[in-house]
C-alpha cells in the first residue's frame, strides 16, 4: 500500500547516477543490479588458492561464536563475538574443512576491513562505486570484506547507511523489512556481553560492565515466536537471493536478516544516509510505536 514491491526488482545494468537517485535512493526502494561488477578481477581471481597466496599468513580479525550468531540476542544478553586474531590461511583451513572446529568462524569486521585489513585485495574490486558516489555526492564511509561459513547468521537489524552489497562468489540470502514495518518489529534493551573462550575451550558469556544497554531485535524472522510477538504477524518480509556477480541495493533503515552459502565471499559499500525527511518520519514512527506499547 505504501509502494513497496512484493518482490525485489532486478535491473539489468547499472543505472545512471540521476536515475538511481530518482528511482531508488529517494523513494528508499531496494533492487538487485546485474552486470554492475562483472568487470571486477575478483570474480575470477578470488579462489582459495589466490587468497592463500596474497593474504595467507597475515593476521586478521575473525568473529568466532559457538552458534553462528554474532551481535545477537542470546540468553537475555546482546552478545558480541570473540574477535580472534589469526592467520588468514588458518581461517581458510577451517572454512575448507581441512581443520574441524565446533565453533563458527566469520570474517565480518565492519570498520572498512577491506581497506584496513585486506589492502592487497582492493585492486581486485573498486575503492567506491562511481555512479553511487556521484548520485550521493560522497565517497563510502566503509568498504567491508565478508567470508565465512554457512552457519554464520546476521540477526535482524537496520543500519543508517545506503548499502551496496556485492557478492563475489556463492550466494547471500536476505530477508528484508521496509521501515514502515517498525510497529510490528519488537525492540528491547539488553545488557551487552561478549563471548570469551575459557581454559577448557568452551565459550562463556561475559558482561560488558561499562556500557549502556543495547536496543536490539530479539525475534528470529525465520521462526518467529508469535505468542511473544503477535504484532509480527502483520509484517510483510521480502526475501531474495543475491548470486555471484550481482549487487543488492539495500536502502538505509531497511531491516535485514542475512544468511549465506558456505564460503560465500562478498564486498559491501556503506554510504552514510541523508538525515532528511525520511529519517524524521522514521523517528516519528519509532517514537509512536514505543508510546503505544507503553
Amino acid at each position: 500500500e505504501l509502494g513497496w514491491p512484493e518482490s525485489i526488482p532486478y535491473l539489468d545494468r547499472p543505472p545512471s547516477p540521476l536515475e538511481f537517485y530518482r528511482e531508488w535512493v529517494s523513494p528508499n526502494k531496494p533492487c538487485i543490479i546485474r552486470n554492475a561488477i562483472g568487470h571486477w578481477p575478483a570474480l575470477k581471481k578470488w579462489t582459495s588458492a589466490y587468497l592463500r597466496e596474497v593474504v595467507g599468513p597475515k593476521v586478521v580479525s575473525v568473529a568466532v561464536t559457538p552458534n553462528g550468531y554474532a551481535d545477537a540476542v542470546f540468553q537475555d544478553r546482546f552478545v558480541m563475538p570473540e574477535e580472534r586474531q589469526m592467520a588468514f590461511m588458518d581461517f581458510l583451513d577451517i572454512v575448507e574443512k581441512k581443520v574441524t572446529s565446533p565453533n563458527v568462524f566469520y570474517v565480518q569486521k565492519q570498520c572498512s576491513n577491506l581497506t584496513k585489513e585486506f589492502p592487497e585485495l582492493v585492486c581486485d574490486v573498486q575503492p567506491d562505486i562511481p555512479w553511487m558516489s556521484e548520485a550521493l555526492g560522497k565517497k563510502p564511509d566503509a568498504v567491508n570484506f565478508w567470508l565465512g561459513e554457512s552457519a554464520a547468521v546476521t540477526s535482524l537489524h537496520k543500519d543508517h547507511y545506503e548499502n551496496l552489497y556485492c557478492v563475489v562468489s556463492g550466494e547471500k540470502y536476505f530477508l528484508l523489512h521496509p521501515p514502515s514495518d517498525r510497529p510490528f518489529i519488537p525492540y528491547e534493551l539488553y545488557q551487552p556481553a561478549t563471548y570469551q573462550v575459557s581454559e577448557d575451550g568452551s565459550f562463556e558469556i561475559v558482561d560488558e560492565k561499562t556500557t549502556d544497554k543495547v536496543p536490539w531485535i530479539p525475534l528470529d524472522p525465520l521462526n518467529p515466536n508469535l505468542e511473544l510477538y503477535p504484532e509480527y504477524a502483520q509484517a510483510k518480509p521480502l526475501q531474495c537471493t543475491v548470486k555471484a556477480g550481482e549487487m543488492l541495493y539495500l536502502p538505509s533503515l531497511w531491516f535485514h536478516h542475512v544468511q549465506q552459502s558456505h564460503g560465500c565471499i562478498a564486498v559491501n559499500y556503506w554510504y552514510d544516509m541523508e538525515y532528511d525527511l525520511k529519517y524524521s518520519y522514521y523517528q516519528l514512527l519509532d517514537c509512536l510505536t514505543k508510546a503505544v506499547k507503553m
